[in-house]
């Protein structure tokens, strides 16, 4: 009797053993997918780990594997190995990394199917929940549990489900969803009956009463060529477009069987039509920055490339990806987010044509599991341009990774697990495939910047922005000030900004404004009773966004219209306290009607056309100015911004955050290098409260190398990262009183082992997410100490706690900071 090692996509642990029937036997293979039973009736798709012949522990009833879905693996043999890491180094289940790694489309799993009972008579009278579930039957027998969820608007329908059942009203069933499946189209052939092109003599003299007959299988032969060598296939829809027919004229040559239709899969994905162009001839500079990284790569495989912006890191990145695919090796380049893969996606195009493949979750399921399968079964060398989520993909001969803007913070998975750093898992992946990791950035991460100054990883500087263009002009003006001499009286604009837009405009340029907020208004206050309406599910003030009039929740998305007058003591004096996106275009359009100005954040951009039409009118010149959040940071390229507006920097410094100083640094850097055509110098204008603060005194000056050096040397005296690995336990419950109670319990429990290095319980910022209060506890542990250990001192603690009734309440994950 034979076994299988089965992983499940649920937050398990381990695998679970099934039995193999003996028909599977022959076929059956580590890496593919299988059907199981796990529970009394769901099914789920597991991935095979091992085939074994030991038998299992005789206490409990192995199940047998319930059907095979493939014949070959779908994942490469480093795969496994990889999640393996995942799981042990973020502290996760192995169970979460493969429900995370693998496409939906790739993972069929029962759902619940009710049925309703025709012949249902009631006793009682049911009540107003359970009639609202019987009429969303009306007139349909079979509803999933999502779709009752959905046309009821009623949650947690279980226990409802079986009261109707008990009753008799409903039946519960299981069902697979279905998967993926193979997009695909009608195309057109000559009859079996003409393998000449003789045969086709007499068909002509049966056509000459059908002249449109005629004309399309003439057209038909035209192009598709069928008697040559290399005859090409033709769909029914190309055929019918191109020659001005009909169906009906074209269903004639069917029944007359001169022509056969016929079904084609086809692929989902749009290929860039794009030849191969040669690459741009580097640069001196740059040309040194691509030989000291080949140099680097022959004694590290990790590399960090530091180069001021617009300095031209993407030529350099094309031709290392270009030495890497003559290998026959495939490469993946990791950006920050769907919105600059999107940027990225037609330069890149241009330059190696069909060889790129782009992932992101911007697809559809289908296309993504077309990505999947193109990568796991076709060996050519090719570059996949994504996101993180492109580290899961099969790569089976990966020379190279490229991480972009690696000190991004959006390359950290928060909710839900694994809660990864994709740029270590980069690093991490490139290793195990014995390949080289590149990583890029105008202001790299202080964790980075520290491994390549000491020695861990190469480090290569380019401090030459592309053709000679000069490094932007950076004022800070003092608005606190500015409003105390009264100069500043009301508006968001200081005299010196606005003066500085105007003249932009006048010239033709273009103008940037960074405010890092989105919406209209912060908040709302009461001037009679100081009331701020708050989320009732989160412990946060409420947006408020002028365009659909509505206080809105940014941490759970509940919102309520704005109110005339004060929910609380009913008084009218009412205000709203600060400024978003909306506000600062709403105040520049007013300064400058004749300019055409857009928005860039979440609300205006929620779709990747919207988001690709803002750009692309920004780009071609039909807008002026353009307001945005840090989406304006992210690697974005326009020749005709002169001016950079950031209208609010404190706002990036005062956060409670060990990061909060770098971070608002990095952004300022990266959207201040948005300025400065390649032909003239560019101006930005940091306005703030603070401008002798030491970080913005280095911000004006570009000075990367002392706010390393006075931050490394905090966060050496207080051990924080680099100088420590720091973990943070989140405990979440809807019981406040039980969260505080047993997370105190627990830092105890952790002390005993970990002594000093155990910091908290605390509160968060925020308090409650989602219904959900919050407390953190905090480990400061020794870089020396191994992963394993600290796993098997916070699986112990964990074991130690199981015996207070309450910690079942208790909702538990860890946050493993880069």
């Amino acid at each position: 009797m034979k076994y299988a090692e089965v992983i499940l996509p649920l937050p398990l642990e381990n695998t679970y053993t099934y039995r193999i029937p003996n028909e599977m036997l022959p076929v059956i293979q580590p890496n593919c997918r299988v059907i199981v039973s796990f529970g009394k009736k769901r099914y789920y798709t597991g991935i095979v780990k091992e085939i074994h012949e030991q038998e299992p522990d005789s206490s409990y009833a192995v199940k047998e594997i319930f059907a095979l879905l493939d014949e070959t693996p779908i994942l490469c043999s480093k795969q496994v190995g990889f999640w393996e890491w995942l799981a042990s180094y973020y502290l996760c289940k192995l169970g979460d990394v493969y429900k995370a790694a693998v496409p939906s489309g790739l993972k069929l799993e029962s759902e619940t199917i009710v049925s309703y009972i025709d012949d249902f008579e009631a006793e009682e009278p049911l009540s107003k929940r359970e009639q609202a579930i019987l009429d969303a039957f009306s007139g349909k027998s079979h509803l999933s549990v999502a779709e009752l969820e959905k046309s009821t608007g009623l949650h947690n329908m279980i226990p409802l489900l079986n009261l109707l059942m008990s009753k008799g009203a409903v039946s519960i069933s299981e069902e697979l969803k279905r998967g993926f499946v193979p997009k695909t189209e009608t195309y057109v052939r000559l009859s079996d009956n003409y393998s000449k092109e003789e045969d086709l003599t007499p068909v002509f003299g049966l056509l000459k009463r059908a002249k449109k007959q005629e004309e399309l299988l003439l057209f038909y032969l035209h192009l598709a060529q069928p008697f040559q060598p290399e005859s090409k296939d033709v769909s029914k829809k190309f055929l019918l477009e191109e020659s001005g027919q009909t169906a009906a004229v074209l269903d004639g040559l069917i029944k007359r069987g001169i022509l056969v239709c016929y079904n084609k899969e086809i692929s989902r994905l749009a290929y860039s039509s794009g030849s191969d162009e040669s690459l741009n001839k580097l640069t001196k500079a740059q040309y040194i920055a691509y030989n000291e990284i080949r140099k680097s790569f022959q004694s590290k495989f990790v590399c960090l490339l530091h180069g001021v912006p617009s300095c031209g890191k993407t030529e350099i990145y094309l031709h290392l990806i270009s030495d890497t695919l003559k290998q026959g090796k495939q490469v993946l380049y990791l950006l920050p987010e769907i919105a600059v893969t999107t940027h990225l996606t037609e330069r890149l195009s241009r330059a190696l044509g069909n060889k790129l493949l782009v992932y992101h979750s911007g697809f559809s399921d289908h296309e993504r599991v077309e990505i999947w399968n193109r990568l796991l079964h076709s060996k050519e060398p090719m570059v996949i341009l994504g996101v993180r989520s492109s580290l899961f993909l099969p790569f089976s001969n990966l020379g190279l990774v490229i991480v972009d803007e690696e000190q991004e913070p959006s390359y950290k998975q928060q909710d839900p697990a694994p809660r990864y750093h994709a740029r270590n898992a980069a690093i991490m992946l490139a290793y195990m495939h014995n390949g080289k990791a590149l990583l890029g950035s105008a202001t790299p991460s202080l964790d980075s910047y520290f491994n390549a100054r000491t020695g861990k990883y190469g480090f290569v500087s380019l401090d030459t922005r592309f053709g000679e263009a000069m490094m932007p002009e950076i004022h800070l003006v003092n608005v606190r000030e500015l409003r105390r001499k009264k100069v500043m009286k009301a508006g968001l604009f200081s005299p010196l900004l606005k003066d500085t837009i105007g003249e932009a405009l006048q010239a033709g340029e273009q103008v940037l404004l960074f405010q890092n907020r989105r919406g209209f208004a912060p908040m709302m206050v009461c001037n009679t009773c100081a009331k701020v309406p708050h989320c009732l599910h989160c412990d946060v003030s409420l947006t408020y966004h002028k365009r659909t009039n509505r206080l809105v929740c940014h941490y759970c998305g509940y919102s309520i219209p704005l109110p005339a007058q004060c929910p609380s003591c009913g008084s009218k004096d009412i205000k709203l306290v600060g400024f978003g996106t909306e506000k600062v275009e709403e105040e520049i359009s007013m300064l400058f009607p004749d300019a055409k100005t857009e928005r860039l954040d979440m609300d205006t951009a929620r779709t990747r056309r919207a988001y690709e039409r803002i750009l692309a009118d920004f780009r071609d010149g039909k807008s002026d100015i353009l307001v945005g959040t840090q989406m304006l940071a992210k690697g974005l390229d326009f020749e005709q911004v002169s001016v950079v507006g950031v209208l609010n920097a404190d706002s990036l410094m005062n956060y409670p955050d060990f990061r909060a100083h770098e971070r608002a640094f990095q952004l300022m850097l990266q959207v201040s290098g948005r300025a400065g055509c390649r032909h003239k110098q560019g101006t930005v204008i940091i306005q703030t409260s603070q401008s002798e603060h030491v970080l913005l005194q280095m911000v004006q000056s570009f000075d990367y190398a002392n706010m390393t050096h006075l931050h490394l040397s905090e966060r050496k005296m207080f051990k924080y990262p680099p100088y420590s690995r720091l973990i943070t336990l989140i405990l979440r419950s809807r019981n406040e009183l039980v969260l505080g109670k047993m997370s105190a319990i627990y830092a105890t429990t952790l002390k005993r082992e970990l002594k000093a290095q155990v910091f908290g319980p605390f509160v968060p910022p925020v308090t409650r997410v989602q219904t959900l209060h919050i407390r953190q506890i905090m480990l400061k542990l020794e870089l020396s100490m191994p992963i394993l250990s600290i796993r098997e001192i916070l699986d112990s603690a964990y074991q130690q706690m199981q015996v207070y009734p309450e910690f079942r309440q208790i909702i538990l994950h860890y946050d493993v900071e880069n």
